[in-house]
């Protein structure tokens, strides 16, 4: 059965907040990168008391490939400006809930049949205890499969079209992460947010959609956008852009269709080699929002790019309580 999410009128009013930073390209070579080892058979367990925070974060050199081979001591974490310490760090192959959100309006309609392809590749390269849901959109958002590991069933629901509408991405993305909130069994959770335009649907703003992620402590979100040409592409790659970096992630422009799968393989492997930095706030019982910013360096390395989230609400640390 399809299950439709829209978020309308009072519904889409519980979710306002607002927060929003600058956001910057990041496009690399997609080629030579290595992986680490595979998580040991175990549950899937992710530790976090009420003043801990944990950062997923991605490491770039300044040739875009993954740096794989850091230490706790090669990394600075910083809350709201003050250094903090480091209490662990872990660069496992950890399983992954993951939401394909793949703008179903009608312009999409000459781009999904390699759109469809790629994200499977991309499911295929990923952990194989990852577990993946499909929600569709355009004016509204449709959960078109529910988590699973079956690449067939992922396939059906990547295979539900109307292409027609227009495009709901904040609320799409809103809705999704509430969605990781309340299901999602895997330590580790990603968007993939996959479009060709701009927003011209959704109630929220983009300053509510990020400002509920972060809210949630995640996920991180990735954006493949489809943007070739035209005046509204340099919004919708504000956007993206926005979305990704101030939630830890990284958005991708292909310059046409055939990068597309490359692009997916990329994101596969980002996904696949993040480090888990966790530290103790002295703030996280202090009401507000605190900024955070992490710092990579190391022997042998070059200048090092870190992505993580921007921040979080103190607001998450209240509700554990």
């Amino acid at each position: 059965m399809i299950k439709a999410f829209a978020l309308q009128g009072a519904a889409a009013v519980l979710l306002l907040s607002a927060l929003c930073g600058d956001a910057q390209t990041a496009m690399r070579a997609v080629q030579g990168q290595q992986q680490p080892k595979p998580h040991s058979p175990g549950p899937y367990t992710l530790r976090v008391d009420t003043q801990e925070v944990v950062l997923n974060c991605t490491v770039l050199d300044n040739k875009g490939e993954l740096v794989n081979d850091l230490t706790k001591k090669n990394f600075k974490v910083f809350e709201d400006k003050a250094l903090q310490t480091v209490i662990s760090l872990q660069h496992q192959d950890t399983p992954v809930s993951i939401g394909l959100l793949v703008d179903n309006s009608g312009s999409m309609s000459s781009k999904r049949a390699a759109v469809t392809s790629a994200a499977l590749d991309l499911v295929r390269a990923s952990n194989p205890e990852d577990q993946t849901f499909v929600i569709n959109f355009s004016d509204r958002a449709y959960l078109d499969q529910d988590f699973t590991s079956e690449l067939s069933a992922l396939h059906n629901g990547l295979s539900h079209l109307s292409l027609s509408g227009g495009t709901a991405l904040f609320d799409t993305v809103v809705t999704a992460a509430d969605k990781m909130e309340r299901s999602a069994t895997r330590p580790r959770k990603v968007l993939i947010v996959i479009t060709d335009g701009d927003d011209n649907s959704s109630k929220l703003t983009l300053d509510d959609a990020i400002h509920r992620v972060q809210d949630l402590q995640g996920p991180i979100v990735y954006s493949i956008g489809l943007l070739f040409g035209g005046d509204r592409s340099r919004h919708a790659k504000h956007d993206l852009q926005a979305i990704s970096r101030e939630t830890g992630g990284i958005a991708f422009f292909p310059s046409s269709l055939k990068e597309v799968d490359s692009v997916a393989a990329e994101v596969a492997r980002d996904i696949r080699n993040q480090y888990a930095i966790a530290y103790h706030s002295p703030q996280a019982g202090v009401g507000g929002y605190h900024t955070v910013r992490v710092e990579a360096n190391a022997p042998g390395h070059s200048k090092l790019t870190v992505y993580t989230r921007s921040g979080y609400s103190s607001a998450q640390f209240s509700a554990k309580k």
